[in-house]
């Protein structure tokens, strides 16, 4: 379990003044402002909201000291993280942090095992595993879900994933259409 929770991701700049686009992954944005300065992965770097209001599918948000579109650019894709024992605790089985995927062995339905969590990743239509393979080879992208992922247990360091199609090696195309 890592101590540093990624809270938020910082995208391109909006406007002239220093705004960013910002990527909450918090269950309420808004207590994005009760945490205090977020910090970079490292916790090295410190990041203080000084405003966030909601746009389309995002949030836009102004930082403390970032005045400038060319000060806001250098901040793009970096991932804003909070200490794990400022977020509240978690009371349902069925929620956790995405961070505590990761690393998690990954078992088939049928106990066989299938890889390990390398990642969590959120390209716009829901989560996405990523997972390394048990017999090793290029790694294996399964959507997050329960049909695909009926059971995680983290106590138990493990997950059980119905890969079915998902996991199915693309065949390579036929003679004719190759260049």
């Amino acid at each position: 379990m890592t101590d540093r929770i990624l809270i938020a991701r910082i995208g391109a700049p909006h406007g002239v003044r220093g705004e960013v686009r910002l990527f909450v992954f918090a269950e309420s944005p808004e207590s994005l402002l009760a945490y205090g300065p977020l910090t970079d992965e490292a916790g090295k770097r410190h990041f203080e909201l000084a405003a966030l209001r909601p746009a389309k599918d995002h949030f836009v948000a102004r930082f403390k000291g970032i005045d400038s579109r060319e000060a806001a650019e250098a901040l793009t894709n970096e991932g804003l993280h909070v200490s794990r024992d400022l977020l509240p605790e978690i009371d349902d089985e069925d929620d956790f942090y995405q961070a505590d995927l990761i690393g998690l062995a990954a078992v088939t339905t049928e106990g066989e095992p299938f890889g390990r969590v390398l990642a969590v990743h959120d390209f716009g239509a829901g989560d996405i595993l990523e997972i390394a393979p048990e017999a090793g080879g290029k790694t294996v992208m399964l959507p997050f879900t329960r049909a695909v992922v009926p059971g995680v247990d983290i106590a138990a360091g493990r997950l059980v994933v119905d890969p079915g199609e998902w996991a199915r090696e693309e065949a390579p195309p036929p003679e004719a259409d190759r260049g």
